[in-house]
């Protein structure tokens, strides 16, 4: 039996953009006790979940009981992981985004770019905006240059074909 498909709630969506400017309504990771942005990347079976963590390093995460008893990390899912001090290789996941709240933090630019799902970071996505707009500014000009001399190139053919038509006929 396939597990279902998480689907982004555009409703919770609308009400986590909207309100107030740059306040953000989903919790973020807590710096001062190293916590950081993952993404689970493969599921090992025994509580324990490979995860790629946001300054690179790759980390054998263990999902606590309390957290494994109340919500599924599945592979893709966005989390929070808590290196073990003793063992770097080694964390704790805190906790799971969902799908509506990890496009949330993407679309505010919040993600780092190696944990970046969606990719839809605004400072992005307004600069791959304007170079798109160039390009087809650029390309639309060039076309519309070949086209007049097409133009004017069978204008000129049509032209002397006419004039030796009237030749023919006085």
């Amino acid at each position: 039996m396939a597990r279902r498909e998480e689907k982004v709630d555009a409703e919770l969506l609308a009400r986590l953009e909207s309100g107030s400017g740059d306040k953000i309504r989903v919790p973020l990771p807590n710096r001062k006790v190293n916590e950081m942005f993952a993404i689970a990347d493969q599921i090992l079976g025994g509580r324990r979940v490979r995860a790629v963590c946001e300054d690179g390093d790759s980390r054998l995460a263990r999902i606590p009981g309390k957290m494994r008893r109340r919500q599924w990390v599945r592979e893709g899912d966005l989390i929070v992981v808590q290196p073990w001090d003793f063992q770097d290789e080694k964390a704790n996941v805190v906790m799971r985004y969902t799908k509506t709240q990890s496009l949330y933090l993407s679309r505010k630019g919040v993600l780092p770019d190696i944990v970046d799902l969606f990719g839809m970071s605004e400072d992005i996505s307004e600069v791959t905006e304007t170079n798109e707009e160039l390009e087809f500014i650029e390309e639309d000009s060039v076309e519309e240059e070949s086209e007049l001399e097409i133009e004017e190139s069978v204008v000129k053919e049509t032209s002397s074909v006419d004039d030796d038509i009237d030749s023919f006929f006085g």
